[in-house]
């Protein structure tokens, strides 16, 4: 599945969950590594044990129940939980190279996940003032079928998004999830849609292409 990346490009894809401290450290050091021009950018897909992670602009109201470890992230946005289940994709992108322009990127981070989902069966979208990506619900309500967190250090990404295939989903009810509590929180597996990580990253993989296409190039690169 490499070869849906350029070689400038590594994919890591981790076959055991891997605990959130982990892999705040890794992608700091990677961060860091890739500013100095010492490392190759990543795509890293994974899985982590339950958490609940802090974003910079999380309220502590928001924070229901203690269930699990929460960990400030350092990432944007406010309270998420990640667990079993749940398809993480944490991106370390240098916009140096891609195009310093933030906005732009996380437009073609969530269109990115947008057409993987629907590639699989699933429509989904981007909702005006709220943050996420969103379907309907088996109710007819819109839910959040997927998270998006975005930090830029050095002008290298770090973090990435989120996609529920099939996490325990009463897990969320211990946050007020992205700080949005008049919807709720769906996934693939509640909507019928039974999808293997494995399949999950092989219709990511196969949009690479079109996610970097959207990325614009710095003109003086």
């Amino acid at each position: 599945m490499s070869d849906f990346l350029p070689a400038e490009i590594e994919l890591r894809i981790a076959d055991a969950p891997v605990p959130y401290r982990d892999a705040l450290e890794e992608m700091e050091a990677r961060n860091r590594a890739i500013a100095a021009g010492e490392a190759r950018e990543l795509v890293w897909l994974l899985e982590h044990p339950p958490v609940y992670t802090a974003g910079t602009s999380a309220a502590t109201n928001e924070l229901l129940d203690r269930r699990f470890e929460v960990v400030e992230a350092g990432r944007g946005g406010r309270y998420t939980y990640h667990g079993p289940g749940q398809r993480i994709g944490y991106l370390l992108l240098d916009l140096n190279r891609r195009g310093r322009d933030v906005r732009a990127f996380v437009h073609a981070l969530e269109g990115w996940v947008i057409d993987t989902l629907a590639d699989v069966g699933l429509e989904s979208w981007r909702a005006p003032g709220r943050i996420g990506i969103w379907t309907r619900d088996i109710d007819g309500s819109e839910a959040k079928i997927g998270a998006i967190g975005v930090r830029v250090r050095r002008w290298v990404t770090m973090h990435g998004f989120s996609v529920n295939l099939a996490p325990d989903l009463s897990h969320f009810g211990g946050i007020v999830p992205c700080g949005i509590a008049e919807f709720g929180v769906t996934s693939l597996a509640r909507l019928g849609i039974d999808l293997a990580p494995e399949a999950f990253d092989a219709a990511l993989l196969a949009r690479a292409g079109d996610f970097l296409a959207g990325l614009k190039p710095c003109e003086f690169r």
